[in-house]
C-alpha cells in the first residue's frame, strides 16, 4: 500500500524534540527490533544514542499525523557526517570497524551515512522516496563526491550469511585504491563461497533491502565484514561515487515511483 506523500515533511533536526524522536526511533529499530545495545543507550527512556549525535546532521522524515509530544513523529532518519566535520571531531563512526586511510587519502569530499532506519509502517513507500531524495539534495548542496557507511546484516553467524557476503565480495568489491578493510578485532572474510558456486537468487534473498538499494545505485563494498556483537550485526562497508549515483538514482526512482 502506497502512503500519501503529503503526510510527510523532511528536514534536518531543528530541535531537541526532533533529536529525541530520532533516538527513540533508533531504539525501536536497533534495540527492540534487532537486539542491539551500546554504552550510551538509555533503556529507561528508550533512546538509542552515542557520542556522535551532537556532531552529525540528523536527516529526519516527519509524519505529520503523529505526535511530537510523544516523540513518535520521526519515522525515518539518516545520520550524516561530512568529512571536514569528522576531521574536526577526530574520527568517523566507521573508524571503529574499518581502516579508512584509502578514503582519507583520496582527496575528494566525503560523507559518512549512519544509523539509517525507517519505522516498519513506512518502509518501501512515499516516506523512503522522500528520505532518499532529501539525501541526494544534501549531497549536491555540500559538493559530496563519495558516500560511505556500514550497512548491516542481522546476526553474527557468517555461515548463515555466506551466499550474500560472497556475492558482495565477488561482484561489488571497491577498487583497491579506495577499498577500506575491516579491522582485525572484528574481521570476517566475505569470500566464503567460490564465485562459480554462487546462486544470485539465493544471495539476493538474504540481502537486506538497504544493501540491495545501494547496489542498484552502484554501491561497492570494502574488504571483509565486521562482526559487531554489541548490535548483533554483521556489518559491511558500502561506498558510492556520486558521479555514478546521479544518473542511476534518477532512473531507479523514475522507473519505480508512480504517485497515486
Amino acid at each position: 500500500m502506497k502512503t500519501d506523500p503529503s503526510f510527510f515533511d523532511i528536514r534536518l533536526a531543528t530541535s531537541e524534540t526532533d533529536l529525541l524522536a530520532a533516538q527513540r526511533l533508533r531504539y525501536r529499530v536497533f534495540v527492540e527490533e534487532l537486539g542491539g545495545n551500546g554504552a550510551l543507550v538509555d533503556h529507561d527512556r528508550r533512546l538509542e544514542r552515542d557520542e556522535f549525535d551532537p556532531v552529525v546532521d540528523h536527516l529526519c522524515l516527519i509524519d505529520n499525523r503523529r505526535s511530537a509530544e510523544n516523540l513518535d513523529h520521526v519515522v525515518g532518519v539518516y545520520r550524516l557526517l561530512p568529512g571536514d566535520r569528522a576531521a574536526g571531531f577526530g574520527r568517523f563512526y566507521c573508524d571503529a570497524e574499518y581502516d579508512l586511510a584509502p578514503l582519507r587519502d583520496c582527496g575528494r569530499p566525503v560523507l559518512e551515512l549512519g544509523r539509517s532506519c525507517v519505522d516498519p509502517a513506512c518502509r518501501g513507500g512515499a516516506g523512503m522516496f522522500l528520505l532518499w531524495n532529501a539525501l541526494a539534495d544534501y549531497v549536491l548542496d555540500h559538493g559530496i563526491e563519495i558516500l560511505f557507511g556500514v550497512a548491516s546484516f542481522h546476526g553474527t553467524d557468517a555461515s548463515m550469511l555466506a551466499p550474500s557476503l560472497s556475492w558482495l565480495h565477488h561482484h561489488h568489491l571497491a577498487p583497491a585504491g579506495l577499498r577500506p578493510r575491516a579491522l582485525p578485532a572484528g574481521f570476517q572474510r566475505m569470500d566464503l563461497i567460490p564465485a562459480d558456486r554462487l546462486d544470485r537468487r539465493e544471495a539476493m534473498v538474504g540481502m537486506p533491502a538497504l544493501i540491495k538499494a545501494y547496489l542498484r545505485l552502484g554501491g561497492l563494498v570494502g574488504e571483509g565484514a565486521f562482526i559487531d556483537r554489541d548490535f548483533n550485526t554483521t556489518d559491511v562497508f558500502l561506498m558510492m561515487d556520486t558521479a555514478a549515483m546521479s544518473d542511476k538514482h534518477r532512473q531507479f526512482y523514475e522507473s519505480r515511483w508512480q504517485p497515486q
